[in-house]
């Protein structure tokens, strides 16, 4: 499966049959002739998929990273994530309150009771008893996505109200009672399932439950990660999250000079480029420059447009244009990467990562312009994206058997992009941190130093950035 994965990431189809189908031209027959079958496809799939692997050059992604990450994976899943369900029952009940309380704003705003949930009721208050500009309609009415409430929060503030109403309701029904029901009831613990072979990118995904999306941008959703804890009072959560690890890859393979001595400098990189794009001193940079800067270096990484831009930190699209022209201006060598990066994507058909992971990109052929614009944006971010995702696989094998070889009593219990979180006995903490941070920033020599930040703490909300003495 995994090694079908790697020669075609896009395939929708994992199962044997469809694996057999497609390498072998085979038909796997039913009855009691199934089970001989099955394994006679699965012997000749072994050596041709390994064949398949060397020609692409893809053998060492498979045998040093993909294949026994597998390991590491049921180890994660097999272990769970320890909940504190006092706290979550106690969060589901608060989240009840302020809905009903934001609820009660709603009413009083639009001055009558209807069914806030309903996007029929919701548009007929919205645009006919509050006269609110219609910005788009669906087949059935009024849209009501949360786009089209984000406009019209500067109109009216029961807009507002209704996005931060549907986000508490997300976070109960998702969150604070979807975990609750989960919880396994012999171990206490949440038991997420890691796939490995679902995104075109590489990286992992998680379900039942997702727990790599759980919300940040609320105050309210980044305190569920309170309700994650160690399995025993004697333990800590130690996280280790690579700083920027996608800019960092960027500034590798595009090789600007600018970019690069950033990193190497341990410059603040959005300071940086605001002082790059606005042209002042990076002491004149101001928290509103920084913030916008920081739209521009993540937008160009996944070649966000100017008008992207615009709606993303509020401004003109002029103006937006102008700060991207600025940018590349500047950071001349990541322009020349991205268009020599989308006109090698055109001429093979893919484009690959660090370790040689592979995307093929048919939507860069397309005839419908936006198809062929959402494939030269893929081209643009999946080899950063698909490296950031080597990097973590790569470091967390080999952390795992360093681990194992050191007799660490401490497991790794959860990935999350690029953050890995551990529970481990507070006396080992120490040497776990300098393991992790080491194995972490050395897991492959790139231009640029990788860096780790590492925190721990009695849960995965008041962890503290702890300082390493001495190195493991």
């Amino acid at each position: 499966m995994i090694a079908a994965y790697l020669l075609n990431p896009a395939s929708p189809n994992r199962e044997l049959k469809d694996i057999c189908l497609e390498h072998l031209g085979a038909v796997l027959p039913g009855g009691k002739e199934e089970l001989p079958a099955k394994a006679h496809c699965i012997m000749q799939l072994s050596r041709l998929l390994d064949e398949k692997l060397k020609l692409f050059e893809q053998d060492r992604l498979f045998y040093d990273v993909e294949l026994p990450l597998v390991q590491v994976l049921a180890d994660m899943e097999t272990e769970g994530v320890a909940v504190d369900k006092n706290q979550l029952e106690a969060m589901s009940l608060q989240l009840g309150r302020s809905i009903e309380n934001l609820a009660g704003e709603i009413y009083r705003l639009a001055g009558q009771e209807f069914n806030i949930n309903s996007p029929k009721q919701l548009g007929k208050i919205l645009f006919e008893e509050l006269k609110l500009p219609v910005i788009k309609k669906t087949k059935t009415g009024y849209s009501t996505d949360a786009a089209v409430l984000d406009e019209l929060a500067a109109a009216h503030e029961i807009a507002a109200k209704i996005l931060e109403y549907r986000q508490f309701m997300k976070l109960k029904s998702t969150y604070t009672d979807g975990l609750a029901a989960l919880i396994n009831p012999g171990t206490g613990r949440l038991h997420t399932t890691f796939h490995q072979t679902v995104t075109a990118t590489g990286r992992l995904s998680s379900a039942e439950p997702n727990l790599q999306n759980i919300p940040i941008r609320l105050e309210f959703g980044r305190l569920i990660r309170k309700v994650f804890i160690p399995r025993s009072k004697e333990h800590l959560l130690l996280s280790a999250d690579y700083s920027q690890i996608e800019l960092r890859i960027l500034a590798h393979v595009s090789g600007d000079p600018v970019l690069i001595n950033a990193f190497r400098n341990g410059e603040d990189i959005h300071t940086r480029t605001a002082a790059e794009v606005f042209g002042v001193l990076p002491e004149e940079v101001t928290r509103e420059m920084r913030g916008k800067a920081k739209a521009v270096n993540f937008g160009i990484v996944y070649g966000l447009s100017d008008y992207g831009l615009s709606k993303d930190i509020k401004v003109t699209r002029s103006e937006a244009r102008r700060y991207i022209d600025n940018y590349f201006a500047r950071y001349a060598g990541v322009k020349t990467y991205i268009d020599r990066v989308v006109r090698e994507a055109r001429e093979k058909g893919y484009v690959t990562t660090l370790l040689n992971r592979r995307r093929y990109l048919p939507d860069l052929f397309s005839p419908n312009r936006t198809v062929r614009n959402f494939g030269e944006r893929t081209a643009m971010n999946t080899p950063i994206q698909g490296s950031a995702a080597d990097v973590i696989k790569l470091a967390m094998v080999n952390i795992r058997r360093e681990m194992v070889e050191h007799g660490f009593k401490a497991k790794m219990i959860l990935q999350v992009h690029d953050e890995l979180i551990f529970d481990s006995p507070a006396d080992e903490i120490d040497r776990l941190a300098e393991l992790v941070k080491r194995c972490m920033e050395n897991v492959l020599v790139l231009n640029v130093p990788l860096v780790v930040d590492i925190k721990a703490g009695p849960n995965w909300y008041d962890v503290k950035k702890i300082e390493l003495l001495g190195s493991f």
